[in-house]
Formats: structure tokens, sequence, C-alpha cells
């Protein structure tokens, strides 16, 4: 989806910051990929916050991570697509993840190690054979992880070379995610209509009611379609115990009249329908491993 020349020309683009992140390095690439070379970046601090400085105004795009191999769905970003009907996905990519533990002492000196709790569950099973004795302390990015690192002899931080490279640390073992494959998806937001063009789309919808073969029904619609759900993910309602949103990601092979086919048969069956955007896909995890 390639936006307009008057965007382009005040695009300011938000990120999970600060500099360093993943975030950053998926923000720059979205950018390129975009066409938006001048796009000037605009660092947050937490991913409500990143989705919150476009849904107000502040920001022209934002760049969100949706769902990582190892771990999942990334549930603020789900749960915010579902509460701001305003937003729509134009983009996706597929960026490696490579992580390294950082610092400024010797990895037999690390007491602490500090990263985004998903950083730390992507690595858990390489810190518990390497630095068992360690706390393990979140925080709100990888590259503020490193940041409160700098300078300390027994804390190290989970994050990207980059980061390490912002902020003066040694590497101190790389890379040491648990599988090797690792990946997180990121979502390029913006405001505005949502596309129905694209070889993947993405929504969500809420069941009338919790009746056997209600979901069974509902997903149904995709299969007579022929539609292929790379993705389903189940998030409670908020509002009473065991109601549930579902989130699903479609391949689309027969363009927008596959989807709005199965929009139309899926609408009667839902008491909430949200389509969030069909849009084009990049996956750089198959191509040369990057430095970061």
């Amino acid at each position: 989806m390639i936006l307009s020349a008057t965007f382009l020309a005040s695009m300011r683009l938000a990120f999970l910051g600060p500099a360093g992140t993943y975030g950053e390095q998926a923000a720059i690439r979205l950018a390129e990929l975009e066409g938006l070379a001048d796009a000037e970046l605009v660092p947050q601090l937490g991913i409500r916050a990143v989705v919150q400085a476009l849904a107000n105004g502040e920001c022209d795009a934002a760049v969100v991570p949706v769902e990582n191999s190892v771990e999942g769905g990334v549930t603020t970003c789900l749960d915010a697509l579902w509460e701001h009907p305003d937003l729509a996905v134009a983009r996706a990519l597929v960026l490696p993840i490579r992580h390294a533990l950082l610092g400024s002492g010797s990895l037999e000196g690390v007491s602490e190690v500090l990263s985004h709790p998903q950083a730390l569950a992507q690595c858990s099973q390489w810190l518990a054979e390497h630095a068992p004795k360690a706390l393990q302390l979140p925080t709100s990015s990888t590259a503020e992880a490193a940041r409160l690192v700098a300078g300390s002899r027994f804390r190290a931080a989970v994050a990207s070379l980059d980061a390490g490279r912002e902020h003066g640390l040694e590497v101190l073992a790389y890379p040491i995610n648990d599988v090797p494959g690792n990946c997180t998806r990121f979502l390029l937001l913006r405001r505005g209509e949502r596309g129905h063009e694209g070889p993947l789309a993405s929504l969500a919808f809420s069941l009338h009611s919790n009746q056997p073969g209600a979901l069974l029904e509902a997903l149904t619609c995709f299969a007579r379609r022929e539609l292929n759900m790379s993705r389903i993910e189940s998030r409670p309602s908020k509002r009473e115990m065991g109601e549930y949103i579902f989130f699903v990601d479609l391949e689309l092979t027969g363009g927008a009249a596959q989807l709005d086919g199965a929009l139309a048969d899926l609408r009667p069956l839902c008491e909430h329908l949200a389509l969030f955007g069909a849009y084009p896909i990049t996956n750089l995890a198959a191509e040369a491993e990057p430095s970061a």
C-alpha cells in the first residue's frame, strides 16, 4: 500500500525505542520498502505509546511487533488493533532476530540480566545454562536494557549488536537465542481506510454466543472460500469470563473478491467483526543473516 507524495513529505514514523531496538531496524526497512527515505523516526517508550502516537495524530505511521516465531503473538499489539478502528495495517515485515549478551564486564561476573520480557523468554534456555544464577529483570525494550547496563561490571543486557554499538558495550556472547530461526513480524500501521488487496489479510471477530460448534461454523466461512489461515489466536474480550476475540491471518490467492465473500459469510455469525487490512509482506528471514 503506497502512501501519497504529500504524506511522504511530512512523514513521522513511531517505533518502540530507544535507538538500537529491533523495532528501529524494522522501521528503517519498512520505510525503505515504502519509499520513505526521509522519514523521521520517533522513538516511543512502550508498544501502547507507539500506537497512541499514531492514533492521536502525533505521528503519521507506526511500526509495532505483532508476532514472534518462538513466543507467539504480541498481545499489546493485538489489543491495540482491536481498540482503534481508525488504524489500518499497510505492510508487514518479517525480521530475523539475533540476540547478543552485552555488557562492560565478563560473562562470569554477570549477576543480573536485563531485557524486554520477550527477549528474555527467547533466550531462556541459553541463560539457564550459561548464567543460571543471574537475576532476570524486565525492561521496556532491548535497547533500554543496553542503556541501563552501560558501565556496570555485574549487569548484562540481551539486545542486538546495534544496541551494543550504540551504548559502547562489549559482546559477551552471540547469538544466544534458543531457536536459530527466531524472527518477529512487524506491522506498519497508518490511519485511514483498511485495504482489501494484498497477499495477506488480518482480521478479528467475536461471536454472538459461546456454543458448541460456533467457532467451527465461523472458520468454515474461510474453508468454503479456500482461504488458508496462517495464524489464529484468541484473546479475552475483557468483558466477561469465557468470552473471546479471535485474531486470524488469511493468505489471499483470489484477490479482494475472495476476502469480501468470506467476510460477508462471517458477518452474520459475529457480534463484532474487524478487518485490519490486506497488505504486502516482506520476509527478510529468507535472506542472508543480518549483522544484528
